[in-house]
């Protein structure tokens, strides 16, 4: 990773994920880049598990509304019918990322999923600063 990069990871989950399951899938997208901040869709926010996960992880959370998520779905490589079902969505975890980082922002790693969760990692200059 070049210096001054900053990267986020984004989270989608569904209602009923397991703390452990969003901590976990966290671990495993930081060994593709360390990330500064995480990113989760506003109508996640009452997901207990995911909630505890980031109160234990102490990362700085920023919460991004549909409008944001529909915003950069084009730029999103996952498409998950799944997903597109439950939120009209095709990609979450990638859309928050990518919404979370900047206009000019990229994938590093497109989406994981395990357990109910899904993270993706989207990187931007840190002179574009943060969305």
């Amino acid at each position: 990773m070049s210096e001054g990069r900053r990267v986020v990871a984004g989270l989608g989950c569904r209602p009923l994920c397991a703390a452990e399951a969003v901590i976990a899938l966290l671990y495993q997208a930081a060994q593709t880049a360390p990330f500064s901040m995480v990113a989760i869709p506003e109508f996640r926010t009452g997901a207990d598990g995911l909630m505890e996960a980031l109160t234990r992880l102490g990362y700085p959370v920023q919460v991004i509304s549909m409008a944001a998520l529909q915003d950069v779905q084009h730029r999103c490589v996952t498409r998950s019918a799944a997903a597109l079902r439950t939120t009209g969505l095709a990609s979450v975890a990638e859309a928050a990322a990518l919404a979370a980082a900047g206009p000019l922002a990229h994938l590093i790693l497109p989406r994981i999923a395990a357990d109910g969760v899904s993270c993706a990692l989207a990187a931007a200059s840190a002179t574009e600063g943060m969305a």
